[in-house]
């Protein structure tokens, strides 16, 4: 399996917010996206599921589908008001399977509940989505992960505003992909989790300022060198010219 970015830039109004962005993601392991505010991330990961087009350059994958890939989405993006059970928002991670109005029977709703037992939450299946807190709501959103068996995992700020016990469960269930040799990518804010729980990090200020092992990209240099790029793109906001933009 390979996942590589191949100059990928991806504007808003032809103003750059992942700027000619290249470099492959070690499989089998996991990679932090990490960086000012403004950076960048959350888009770059957006581009990587097709969520965004990027104006130039091109994602590659080889040796995978879309199917493979399992993308959490911060919880900001997702309606929590529909009439939605926990059980059945799980179930949806079986969609490849069942089709998109397909039933899944028992088996189904049983391997369900087995991803819900795994993160704590098997006696709210019958509760709404609505009536969650954010940390039960996250771990729901985990639990339809398990439930995919990805090859490769992307989360976008999964432990943004969540409490220390929640994140601390759901950071052993990242561990634990890295021990079954799962890609993990996860865009995230808090620098000790990336030194905890990422061996590799991209450290991004719409452009790529680091890319590698995460003792040698987090350095004090390096970071600095970040708030300073991260700064100049804002206060210049350049057009990026995209001539040659490929399909």
């Amino acid at each position: 399996m390979r996942l590589a970015l191949d100059n990928v830039t991806v504007s808003y109004q032809r103003h750059p917010a992942v700027h000619h962005v290249s470099g492959g993601f070690a499989m089998g392991e996991a990679t932090a996206i990490f960086g000012p505010n403004g950076a960048g991330k959350s888009t770059l990961l957006k581009a990587m599921v097709g969520a965004l087009k990027p104006d130039q350059g091109k994602v590659t994958m080889e040796g995978m589908s879309r199917k493979d890939i399992a993308y959490l989405p911060q919880q900001s993006e997702i309606d929590r008001s529909l009439p939605v059970t926990v059980l059945e928002l799980v179930a949806t991670g079986l969609w490849h399977q069942s089709g998109p109005f397909g039933k899944l029977g028992r088996p189904g709703m049983g391997r369900a509940l087995d991803a819900l037992e795994q993160v704590g939450l098997a006696d709210f299946a019958p509760r709404t989505i609505a009536a969650l807190s954010s940390g039960q709501f996250q771990r729901v959103l985990f639990a339809r992960i398990l439930l995919q068996d990805a090859r490769v995992i992307l989360l976008d700020e999964p432990f943004n505003a969540m409490d220390a016990k929640t994140t601390h469960d759901l950071l052993q269930l990242v561990k634990r992909w890295q021990q079954e040799g799962r890609t993990v990518i996860a865009v995230l804010h808090d620098e000790e989790q990336v030194r905890q729980y990422f061996p590799h990090t991209l450290l991004l200020a719409r452009e790529v300022v680091a890319w590698g092992d995460t003792r040698n990209v987090l350095t004090v240099d390096k970071l600095r060198r970040a708030v300073e790029t991260a700064a100049h793109w804002q206060a210049r906001a350049p057009i990026c010219q995209t001539e040659g933009v490929e399909a």
